[in-house]
């Protein structure tokens, strides 16, 4: 079956911008006047947890579980993650946040050669349009013919919901895509959609278990800046494009 669309992941795959959430969480709790500090190796732990919400209540019941019964304990987090999206629309404003290599060049190269493309993220939609608006450009956002975030579906992943939701809005089968992610969650759900995938590590899912990835990738890599081939085979490519897309796609179907 050709590859028909690419469904790519948003944070960590798109844009580095895991740190920028994670220090705009910190800013949170200070504001809230709690003496939480999530450093890089916690935050690495956390992100096995999709949502942040959901990563504030792990935390409360991981380590401070005599908050988890305190009656207001649902508008608490609400408010704490409310004031987390303000301070990393701010980072974000303040171009903390870089677009990851190769991103905009094989986007634009895959809607030329008529690939459909979609978004399956876990951020909220505040927070995709906040990443959107400020680091990448509306026109970059104009290229998706189906978004979907956190809030699109009942469970985040590792659970395959937003994957089977884009399945839905492109009335593609699971073969006919494509995804790419940078986490173990984001593989899980992808593969558990039945949609192979490439990875491109992010800072913090290096050295992380992506078994069952078609590819495995430092980044999508340029021209002139060539990607580390980690694991799979890149059949002497130095840069991802839409013909070795196309390839992959080709060695999935036939595993």
């Amino acid at each position: 079956m050709e590859l028909a669309a690419l469904m790519l992941d948003v944070d960590g795959t798109i844009a580095e911008s895991e740190d920028a959430h994670r220090e705009a969480f910190n800013a949170a709790f200070k504001d809230f006047g709690v003496a939480w500090h999530w450093d890089e190796a916690i935050y690495r732990d956390l992100l096995g947890i999709s949502g942040g919400r959901e990563r504030i209540r792990h935390y409360i019941n991981r380590t401070h579980p005599e908050m988890a019964s305190r009656p207001d304990l649902y508008s608490f987090i609400e408010a704490m993650h409310r004031a987390k999206s303000q301070f990393y629309a701010e980072l974000v404003e303040d171009k903390t946040v870089k677009v990851r290599p190769g991103i905009i060049r094989l986007l634009s190269e895959a809607r030329e050669c008529g690939l459909r493309l979609a978004l399956v993220g876990s951020t909220t939609e505040e927070n995709l349009h906040t990443l959107f608006d400020k680091a990448l450009g509306n026109d970059v956002l104009s290229l998706f013919e189906v978004i979907g975030d956190g809030n699109k579906v009942p469970a985040k992943k590792p659970a395959p919901d937003i994957y089977s939701w884009a399945l839905q809005e492109l009335g593609l089968p699971a073969a006919a895509c494509l995804a790419i992610e940078d986490s173990p969650k984001g593989l899980q759900a992808s593969l558990a959609a039945g949609v192979p995938a490439i990875v491109t590590v992010s800072s913090y899912t290096e050295g992380e278990d992506f078994i069952g990835a078609t590819a495995v990738l430092s980044d999508l890599g340029e021209p002139d800046k060539p990607f580390e081939l980690i694991s799979g085979d890149a059949h002497g490519a130095r840069h991802v494009t839409v013909d070795l897309l196309r390839q992959w796609s080709e060695e999935a179907q036939a595993t």
